[in-house]
């Protein structure tokens, strides 16, 4: 799902090592927070992959929460970049089926996970309530940006008076993420895109 605005915590500037990209790090995080999700990212699968030691980790990303958080930032901005893009479609009907085909060709991209991440970071314990309130901050930011964008449609006469941009907002997240169980558990590019065309079909504009 999008997620607007997303701010990470500041990194430590104490004791910053040199030697190694921040950047790289922290896409090789986000790989093992999006494959083996949080509770299943152990501090030894992160900072192998991140080629660093656990102080090294520490010292410039936080701990365990505080690097996943940064994954999920930068998230949003490489591997979800397809959503600012559908967001400029010029109208609705646009931008639901720019958002949505491009939803199905992402998550059926076979070089990465097969799912999306923010179903693997809402599988987290009781006792890692940071990170399931920003999961859920992340969700709820994602849905409003797609109201926000079907309301200024309303606006523009692009939409019917009738249609209410929130309920559509909630119908197509859950549609979407509907898209990313089916990714994640063996769905076809062909399946996918197929689900998308019916559901298109589904819309009241």
């Amino acid at each position: 799902m999008p997620r607007k605005n997303v701010s990470a915590p500041p990194p430590s500037k104490a004791g910053r090592p040199r030697g190694f990209s921040e950047a790289d790090a922290i896409e090789a995080a986000m790989r093992v927070f999006w494959q083996k999700g949080y509770e299943g990212a152990s501090l030894s699968d992160l900072t192998e992959a991140m080629g660093i030691n656990r102080s090294s980790m520490y010292a410039v990303f936080g701990d365990k929460e505080a690097l996943f958080i940064r994954a999920l930032a930068h998230y949003d901005e490489g591997p979800l970049a397809h959503v600012p893009r559908a967001l400029k479609q010029p109208t609705a009907k646009a931008f639901v089926t720019e958002l949505l085909q491009s939803a199905a060709l992402f998550l059926s991209d076979p070089s990465h996970p097969p799912c999306c991440l923010s179903l693997q970071g809402l599988a987290t314990a009781d006792d890692c309530e940071p990170v399931r309130t920003a999961m859920n901050t992340w969700r709820k930011a994602g849905e409003q940006t797609i109201k926000a964008r079907l309301q200024r449609a309303r606006t523009e006469g692009d939409l019917p008076k009738t249609v209410n941009p929130g309920e559509i907002a909630s119908y197509l997240c859950t549609f979407w993420g509907g898209l990313a169980v089916q990714a994640a558990t063996g769905t076809s590019r062909t399946g996918l895109l197929r689900n998308v065309d019916l559901f298109l079909k589904s819309l009241p504009f």
